[in-house]
Parts: structure tokens; C-alpha cells; sequence
């Protein structure tokens, strides 16, 4: 008897497949697409996914498969679940297995998802939430899943002849969309129930239990914060999609809040309405707005020079010199301890960055000799860089006015932030022949894409373009 087991291995759920060893069976196991062996978990797993569970119930009939349950976080939770006769096929050359006379299975078929009416089953309802952004609807009891990739074709696999039938929704023309007046901006916003409150709490907790980054963190609370004042009274459960469109005309646009805050707003929906049981919201069907193609803001290496040499205090000029030297953010700078500066083999180490990444870049000698001479002069206790208080971290609001003061000084009049700094130290990079590979490691970008953008403001390769007027 093969049993399944959920696991948590390298970030994903994992089914592990417990059994006697028997190597026809491990032949077996390695038919399926994705299967591996852990010297962690000791054993085979498969991946956690209706493909895998398919295929899996081809090969082993009889496997023991677990339960699953959904709690408030949406997160599945296995618990043991003995061997459910209706699951089972027949075997070659053997009778058929007697089945439970099933009740109708009724799929409905729309452009955009797929409801299905089914008898309660456990070992169905395991396979149901195989499927990626799959709801209950408790009004009609039915699931819905995404009409997309293979999904209508596993579920007319895995029910077979069980299905009673099939519809297809025809889409009626698009409704009107209401038009909202843009110019009034909404009065102010009624602060939070307690229950939505609760609600923000548990929130919170299931992103500090993932591991969000701090900033994200704060920022998703702030936004869904202001989204639920703006639908009061609803209460979450009541909340709509049309809702979300109105956020966006009503307070958003009059606003003038940016692109990048919707988006924010938009994936703070997603992850937080997860949670609510029996929403309305239909959180895949959020629409974002359409995306930027800003061209990075770059100094010339001139106006670098001018802004460090202007700055008197040996800190400023440092964290200023730092960010341009190694292409930092400002997190990765105010986050730099001292043991992250590796003098012999000329590196910064830069741990815990945006996603989660660690990465290291290289620091010159001459940076080296400025390091050691502000490091004499502050010594600082935990923290490279820290406020007047020892052990305090240098505040972000401190830097930027660092920055601020310092472009005062070179009469700068260009709208120039921290991050120019970064861009500069790409731009420069590859306008001296770095190779574009090295400076997207250097940056911990985890596309080319995002690095390529730096090739449209590069000055060599603007320069090597001919205007055609220039032969007139």
C-alpha cells in the first residue's frame, strides 16, 4: 500500500509517497512528470498538482490519499484520510470495482471560468483544490476555477463518465460601464469597524507568517486600510469588483495617485480578500492598470562628482558615495553592517535584499581607504551607518534630505532622488563596455528585461546614431 502524505519542500507543496521500497515501484514513481527523491524527507515526492494526481491514480490505483481542508487563510492543511473505495479504478484483467451510484455532475463553461456542481466527496474535493485561484461559491454550491491552460480537459479526464453534462455560457455584450465624475474628490474617509480591524490583524499575521518583506508589509496594510474605509459600511464579504472600480475613479484618479500605488492596491486586494470567507470579490478578475515604460533618470558623471564634493559631513558624503559606488537601493544602504564589508577580497556583501535575494559587489581600494577613515571617525556599534543615537539605524527621511540639501548646494534643479544614483552606476557601468549580464547580478535584478532598459539612455550607443536629416 503506497501512501501520500502533503510536504512543504523548497518553497512548494509536495505529495511524498510512503512505501516499502521496492524498486519496480520507484520505476514506477519515475514515470510521473516532476517526480524526485528528498534526502530530507527520505522518500519520493511528486508535485502537488491535478497532472501529478492524475497520473499518480493511473499508476496506483490503491494509493492512500490525504485530505484536504481549507482554513481562514485559504492555505490547504493535509490530514489523514483512509483509502475512499470510489476512488479506485479497476485494474487490468481483474473485475471492475464496485462504485457508489454518484449523484449528477454538472459543468458550466464561460469565456472566462468554469463552475462545477458536484456531490460532496472528499477525495473529489481533494482534486478540486489541486486547481490554481479555485473558489466556493456558497450561494449556488459550486466551485469555480479559471477557464484557462488545461483545466476543463483535467476535470473531463479526472470525472469522465460521471459528467452529466457540459454547457457553454454565451457572453451577453458588455454591459455599461457607469461613468464615474472624476473631478470630486470623495470627503474624508470614515475610519475602521473593529471587525475590519480583526480582519487587517489576521492579514498581517498570515504576511509576516509568509515572510514579506517589512515595506510590503506596511504598504498592503495601508492600502487595503483605506480601500475598506472607502466601501464602508459594506463589511469585506459585501464587497464587489465593481467596488474596486469605483476606488479607482472616486479617489485614486481625483488624487492623482500614481500607477505604481494602484498596482500596490491591486495585489494588497488579491492576497487579503483570500482571506475573507464567502467573499464576493472575484480576486483574479481585478484589473491592473496598464503597465509604465518610464526610461530610467540618469546623472552625468560630472554631476555625481559635483553633488559629493559639496557635501562637508563625512557621513553624507559616504552614504551618498556608497549608493553610487555599489549601485544600492536606500534599504540595502541604511541595512549595511559593518561585517558586510569584506576588505580582503574587496566586497559588499548585500544580504536579505528586495525578494529575498543576497548578492555581492565589488568595492575598490579607494573606497576601501574612505571606509576605514569614517569608520575611525564614527565607529559604529551595530549599524554602518546610525543616527545620533549609537545602535539607532540612520533614518530613511534623513537620508533623502542628505540628498536634498546637497543638490541645493550644486544648484541641481532636476527632481533627482536616491535612486538616480543607482541608475547612474548602471548606466555608467555600460557605457564604459561592462557586459550587460554582470551589471543585471551587480543590480539583483531578476530579469534581463529590467536591466536592458538602461541600453535605451546609454550616451556611446546614442551617440553611434546617425540622424538621416544630417544628409539633407
Amino acid at each position: 500500500m503506497i501512501k501520500a502524505y502533503i510536504i512543504h519542500h523548497r518553497g512548494e507543496d509536495r505529495l511524498k509517497l510512503d512505501f516499502p521500497y521496492d524498486e519496480a515501484v520507484a520505476n514506477q514513481i519515475r514515470q510521473i512528470k516532476g517526480a524526485a527523491w528528498s534526502r530530507t524527507h527520505n522518500g519520493w515526492h511528486i508535485p502537488y498538482s491535478a497532472e501529478s494526481l492524475l497520473e499518480l491514480k493511473k499508476i496506483f490505483p490503491d494509493v492512500e490519499l490525504p485530505k484536504i481542508t481549507k482554513q481562514d487563510t485559504g492555505q490547504p492543511i493535509a490530514t489523514h484520510l483512509e483509502n475512499d473505495q470510489t476512488f479506485q479504478q479497476a485494474k487490468p484483467d481483474e473485475s471492475p470495482i464496485p462504485r457508489r451510484n454518484f449523484n449528477d455532475i454538472d459543468i458550466e463553461i464561460s469565456a472566462k471560468r468554469i463552475s462545477v456542481r458536484m456531490p460532496k466527496n472528499e477525495t473529489d474535493v481533494q482534486f478540486i483544490l489541486t486547481f490554481k485561484f479555485v473558489r466556493w461559491d456558497k450561494a449556488q454550491y459550486r466551485w469555480i476555477l479559471p477557464n484557462y491552460g488545461r483545466n476543463l480537459e483535467l476535470l473531463k479526464n479526472y470525472f469522465n463518465e460521471r459528467i452529466t453534462t457540459i454547457r457553454t455560457i454565451v457572453s451577453p455584450p458588455p454591459s455599461f460601464v457607469p461613468v464615474y465624475e472624476t473631478t470630486v474628490i470623495l470627503a474624508e474617509l470614515p475610519l475602521l469597524g473593529k471587525e475590519n480591524e480583526r480582519e487587517i490583524a489576521v492579514f498581517k499575521q498570515w504576511m509576516e507568517h509568509k515572510r514579506y518583506s517589512e515595506s510590503t508589509v506596511k504598504v498592503y496594510i495601508q492600502a487595503i486600510g483605506t480601500f475598506l474605509r472607502f466601501v464602508k459600511p459594506k463589511s469585506s464579504a459585501e464587497v464587489t469588483n465593481d467596488d474596486m472600480v469605483h476606488y479607482v475613479h472616486r479617489y485614486m484618479i481625483p488624487r492623482k495617485l500614481s500607477q505604481s500605488y494602484q498596482n500596490q492596491a491591486v495585489n494588497a486586494a488579491r492576497l487579503f480578500f483570500k482571506t475573507i470567507q464567502g467573499s464576493k470579490l472575484i480576486t483574479e478578475q481585478i484589473e491592473r492598470p496598464r503597465r509604465e515604460h518610464k526610461l530610467p533618470n540618469v546623472l552625468s558623471k560630472e554631476e555625481v562628482r559635483d553633488l559629493l564634493q559639496v557635501l562637508a559631513n563625512q557621513k553624507h558624503k559616504m552614504m551618498l558615495s556608497l549608493i553610487y559606488a555599489c549601485g544600492l537601493r536606500r534599504s540595502e544602504l541604511l541595512n549595511l553592517k559593518p561585517v558586510n564589508i569584506d576588505s580582503k577580497r574587496h566586497l559588499l556583501m548585500i544580504l536579505d535584499a528586495k525578494g529575498k535575494k543576497d548578492r555581492v559587489v565589488p568595492i575598490s581600494d579607494r573606497l576601501i581607504g574612505i571606509l576605514r577613515e569614517y569608520f575611525k571617525t564614527y565607529r559604529p556599534k551595530v549599524w554602518l551607518f546610525e543616527g545620533q543615537t549609537a545602535g539607532e539605524k540612520y533614518s530613511e527621511r534623513s537620508l533623502e534630505m542628505v540628498l536634498k540639501h546637497a543638490l541645493v548646494k550644486t544648484k541641481n534643479r532636476k527632481p533627482v532622488t536616491l535612486h538616480w544614483l543607482r541608475h547612474s552606476y548602471a548606466t555608467h557601468l555600460l557605457e564604459s563596455g561592462t557586459d550587460l549580464r554582470y551589471i543585471q547580478e551587480l543590480l539583483g535584478h531578476k530579469s534581463s528585461k529590467t536591466t536592458e532598459i538602461y541600453t535605451h539612455v546609454t550616451e556611446k550607443s546614442l551617440e553611434k546614431i546617425k540622424s538621416p536629416f544630417d544628409d539633407l
